[in-house]
């Protein structure tokens, strides 16, 4: 027992100093990371398609992060959206679909403010960003999220046939983002169920969307279609079409008549024929 109790605290101590280094390393690493936090909008940042956009973040206390790297990534650590080190640009593992669209603000590097500006914003643009500081051993880094958004063309409402005993309208829009949704009313105000729907994404990623709607002259002839965007918190103005009865199939009366007497006609000639016929057939023999 008493080997035992040597052995053991034989371990304790030797790990004891092992404790107090790893005790003084962690104490003085949030010394120097007490130096600075890093800090961004506590918000998502809102963007447009095709316009610039700056990601907010600096220093607190506001020091100068001229000598000091500072990275913009957003899922992996080596691929980066910028990089500045050893007081310049570095863009050798630039991700390839930001080259040309990223810059620093150097003159306000100097007073702490480390904002990324990203020119002509894309919707593959859209996500979280982390805005990563280094000095020395020490790091800190705040975390964003960029929403961007696209407001397209106006619906426009097209009359494209005759389709199940009614008329197939379609509503057409493009150059949306995020995906929208069409909204088909009538002029109370009640919503209808649309019939069928197409998407698809141009290269920019933007959305394009064919809504049809078959209208019967049975049900409410004047309806509009708008659409309705959760990112812009708005619905665009509506495309309204009014149908008068002249757009649905009806049989004249007159038709009507004239196809019975053509009936009739077609009969009695046939008949009469036949007679002749059989009154030759009587004469000869």
């Amino acid at each position: 027992m008493k080997g035992l109790s040597l052995s053991h605290s034989s371990r304790a101590s030797s790990s004891l100093p092992a404790f107090i280094l790893f005790f003084i390393t962690f104490y003085v690493h949030k010394l120097e990371s007490a130096r600075f936090t890093v800090a961004g909008p506590g918000h998502p940042v809102p963007a447009v398609v095709g316009e610039d956009i700056v990601l907010p973040c600096h220093l607190s206390p506001s020091v100068s992060a001229e000598h000091m790297e500072v990275r913009w990534f957003r899922h992996e650590f080596a691929s980066f959206v910028h990089l500045y080190q050893h007081g310049k640009d570095q863009f050798g593992q630039q991700m390839p679909e930001y080259h040309g669209r990223t810059e620093l603000f150097k003159a306000d590097i100097a007073g702490g403010n480390v904002a990324l500006k990203i020119a002509n914003v894309r919707p593959s643009d859209e996500g979280q960003y982390h805005c990563f500081v280094q000095e020395g051993v020490s790091y800190e880094e705040a975390v964003l999220q960029l929403e961007v958004a696209a407001s397209g063309s106006a619906p426009q409402i097209s009359v494209e046939g005759y389709q199940d005993g009614g008329i197939r309208m379609v509503c057409h829009l493009a150059g949306w983002y995020p995906e929208p949704e069409v909204l088909w009313r009538d002029l109370s105000g009640q919503r209808l169920s649309s019939s069928a729907e197409t998407k698809s994404r141009d290269a920019q990623g933007l959305f394009e969307i064919r809504s049809s709607l078959v209208v019967t002259e049975r049900s409410n002839q004047n309806v509009s279609c708008s659409i309705r965007s959760t990112r812009f918190s708005l619905e665009k103005d509506p495309s309204t079409f009014y149908m008068s009865d002249f757009f649905f199939p009806r049989t004249s009366p007159w038709l009507v008549v004239w196809s019975v007497t053509l009936v009739i006609l077609l009969v009695f000639i046939g008949l009469t024929l036949f007679l002749f016929r059989l009154r030759g057939n009587l004469n000869s023999s």
